[in-house]
């Protein structure tokens, strides 16, 4: 790899480190192939990427990034699993870490905050951005829909007792 090929690497790295809620170190000695295409298309599907870069130039493209304090994760065989929903990429790395011993997650960083591999864990166990706006969006809709029933509820009561009355009078 010459210079430039490095210079293009170290860019994209940083524009990948500052542009992702979140991205997670793992170790992926010992992955087969087909595990990790495995693992690129759950994080696809996600929303999110995976991508194997050198450890150098990772270090290099963090400089001065808030995401700085994950530099020293960055040793040995390791991935970076990365995904503009601050969740998604967690969820996608802890969800496959269950299912294979050989994929050992170090960490990571959301924003400039440092994480550890309970860290990771903590930030797959929330609410990713979809489930949130789905709760705040129902949270909003349910005062509108109790408000709906309420004033269709005398229609319905008036078409009961006029129901009643015909059938009374019917008999």
């Amino acid at each position: 790899m010459d210079r430039a090929q490095k210079a293009k690497v170290v860019d994209e790295l940083g524009q990948v480190f500052g542009r992702s809620g979140v991205v997670v170190v793992a170790r992926y000695e010992g992955l087969t192939v087909a595990q990790m295409q495995g693992l690129r298309a759950m994080m696809r599907d996600a929303g999110g990427s995976v991508r194997v870069a050198k450890n150098r130039l990772a270090r290099i493209a963090l400089a001065g990034r808030p995401a700085a304090a994950m530099a020293g994760l960055l040793t040995g065989m390791t991935v970076l699993c990365y995904s503009d929903d601050p969740v998604a990429a967690a969820k996608v790395v802890v969800d496959y870490a269950r299912t294979n011993d050989k994929f050992v997650i170090l960490g990571g960083a959301m924003g400039a905050a440092g994480l550890d591999a309970e860290g990771v864990r903590a930030v797959a166990a929330m609410p990713s951005r979809e489930e949130l706006v789905a709760q705040v969006a129902g949270c909003i809709g349910a005062p509108a829909a109790g408000l709906a029933g309420a004033i269709g509820a005398p229609a319905a009561n008036i078409a009961g007792i006029l129901k009643t009355l015909e059938e009374r009078a019917a008999a």
